[in-house]
């Protein structure tokens, strides 16, 4: 059953698609505008007889009103990439093993790349490499989009659904110019294509750290050496950095231990069993704006976090909206600590409207904040350094990291002041305290 909140902002969007106010909803009801306010803003919800009429003035069922069908079934759609002799199709195995025993129904969607070239239509048989580069991103789209909508219609409450590759995976094989060009005639843009899918995973190919494991003779479709693997892998590391939960598993380990990582990886992602993450946080002299730009896997987005009421003080509740050159995403994250540097935290996806929605429930006491955060993928690691504008001569990074013991590395270049983990007068939320 939906909580008074997920209530309030599915009414919040009904009411706004009949083009009806909080007043007039009202009047049809014969309940005054502050009972639709409270309904919308989580602090009410209407009776069952209230329900019924709600659902004959908005147009809808009353399922569909209180979304039941929908309110306990769970869909997350991840990519799996990877330069060439990676381990990708070894992953899928494991991945399908780990999360059915876990409850889950794992959909797979195999590469269209490949499916394409060994079906006879290869790249190189085309007149124009960004003609081939659209039709595989118009067939990869719909492959993803009909995997997606029978998870909605399937029995079942857990669904993963696995992408062999993503949509950005493209890039590494055309220009900026071509990329731009497929854009348009998909009537589209990078940050909604690249953030559409919840989490990616990044195998790192054996070319780099496990050379003598490199081998073309199980992928008809592979054709690199080496040294293109390699430059591949860079390339496909950098058309995904930047998005908000990006994970490289690089060939530190063996190649067992190397899929135990990335099920921990998708595991935690998942909340199974719960969501941990580890986070060290530093306080770092102010980088130049124009050296982060010029990195090769470094990527830019900007920022504007609000934080909502809550009843537990110890829990933070924020709402993200996160993207570049006009072009959003928008997110509701929950951080709830548990010890040391370690914190449970859950979040999901919103619609514009849900973010506009929960607008209304800003914490007074905290301040928005905005800022431009510089997601660097650097020796194996994902950094994310932001920039507030209030400050000229420090800002923030933060390193996720899959364990308590795992080394530390930092960016070349960057001048740390010192580790300020754990110190609330560093994190956004002490941040946006008005004082």
């Amino acid at each position: 059953m939906m909580n008074d909140f997920e209530f309030g902002n599915r009414l919040y969007q009904l009411r706004g698609k009949q083009g009806l106010t909080q007043a007039q909803l009202g009047a049809r009801l014969g309940v005054s505008d502050k009972a639709v306010s409270k309904w919308e803003t989580g602090k009410a919800k209407p009776g069952l007889g209230t329900i019924h009429k709600l659902a004959d003035v908005l147009c809808v069922s009353v399922d569909d009103l209180l979304q039941t069908a929908q309110a306990d079934k769970l869909i997350s759609r991840i990519v799996i990439t990877g330069g060439p002799c990676a381990g990708k199709t070894t992953a899928m195995s494991w991945i399908q093993n780990a999360f059915t025993k876990l409850g889950y129904t794992v959909l797979f969607i195999d590469e269209t790349a490949t499916q394409l070239i060994t079906g006879g239509a290869a790249p190189w048989l085309n007149t124009s490499a960004r003609d081939f580069q659209l039709h595989l991103l118009e067939l990869q789209l719909a492959k993803e989009k009909a995997f997606t909508d029978m998870a909605k219609t399937m029995k079942g409450s857990k669904f993963l659904v696995v992408c062999d590759r993503g949509a950005m995976d493209n890039t590494a094989y055309m220009s900026e110019q071509d990329f731009d060009w497929v854009l348009r005639q998909m009537k589209t843009n990078k940050i909604l294509l690249r953030d559409s899918y919840d989490a990616v995973f990044h195998l790192v190919t054996a070319a780099k750290g496990a050379e003598k494991y490199y081998t073309v003779e199980n992928n008809t479709a592979r054709t690199e050496t080496p040294e293109q693997a390699a430059a591949l892998d860079d390339r496909l590391i950098a058309a995904w950095t930047g998005h908000p939960h990006f994970r490289v598993i690089d060939n530190s380990t063996d190649f067992e231990n190397k899929m135990l990582r990335l099920i921990k990886e998708i595991s935690v992602f998942l909340g199974e069993p719960s969501p941990m993450e580890i986070e060290r946080k530093f306080l770092i002299a102010r980088p130049s704006l124009r050296d982060l730009e010029s990195r090769p896997h470094c990527e830019r987005v900007d920022i504007i976090q609000t934080y909502l009421k809550t009843e537990n003080e110890k829990e933070e509740v924020r709402i993200r909206q996160r993207g570049s050159n006009g072009s959003f995403i928008y997110f509701m994250t929950s951080k709830k600590p548990v010890s040391g540097i370690r914190r449970i935290e859950t979040e999901r996806r919103l619609s514009q409207d849900e973010y506009l929605a929960l607008m209304v429930r800003a914490d007074p006491a905290y301040r928005p904040i905005h800022k431009q955060r510089f997601c660097l993928s650097e020796n194996g690691l994902y950094y994310e350094i932001d920039i507030y504008p209030e400050w000229k001569d420090k800002a923030i990074m933060e390193i996720e990291l899959h364990s308590d013991e795992q080394p530390l590395t930092f960016p070349d270049g960057i001048e740390v002041i010192r580790e300020v983990t754990g110190d609330p007068a560093y994190s956004n939320h002490g941040l946006a305290l008005i004082r």
